[in-house]
């Protein structure tokens, strides 16, 4: 019975992603901290994600994707990274699994199953539009409230 090694078996999204940031990052010139500057993210989280310590984030991809110039090419990836992200922390306990489970009124809405990558994309889409509306609030007039009783 001769086993193929895990080694040998297809590389995992996440492993395809990391060596292709690492290549990419590489191939410009840049060190791990150069990058981490130019996309806004620390040089420890730059450096989980190509060890695989981390799967980073979508927002992560998109913004090497811009610095590096690479095409979209590692956003075109993310909803695997995703899936395999989903899976993992379905290992890890019930997190996902509990807001999966059909309740009462039927099965999840499949927008919303966490199962799904797509779903997580576009979950984390309409948190970061909804951070964008709340930043975007205009200042109340007049001074802070805290500010006034200090004088």
């Amino acid at each position: 019975m001769d086993r193929t090694p895990a080694s040998s078996a297809a590389p995992a999204a996440s492993h395809r992603f990391r060596v292709e940031l690492r290549r990419w990052r590489t191939r410009r010139g840049l060190t791990q901290r150069a990058l981490a500057e130019r996309v806004r993210f620390s040089r420890e989280t730059v450096a989980a994600v190509e060890s695989g310590r981390r799967f980073g984030s979508h927002e992560f991809a998109v913004r090497c994707d811009e610095v590096l110039a690479t095409d979209g090419r590692l956003a075109e990836m993310w909803p695997q990274v995703a899936a395999e992200q989903l899976a993992a922390d379905g290992r890890r306990g019930p997190r996902f699994a509990e807001a999966a489970r059909p309740g009462p009124a039927g099965p999840p809405d499949a927008r919303h199953d966490p199962r799904d990558p797509r779903a997580m994309v576009a979950a984390i889409d309409e948190l970061r539009e909804l951070i964008g509306q709340v930043l975007a609030q205009p200042e109340p007039e007049g001074p802070p409230p805290s500010a006034a009783g200090r004088h």
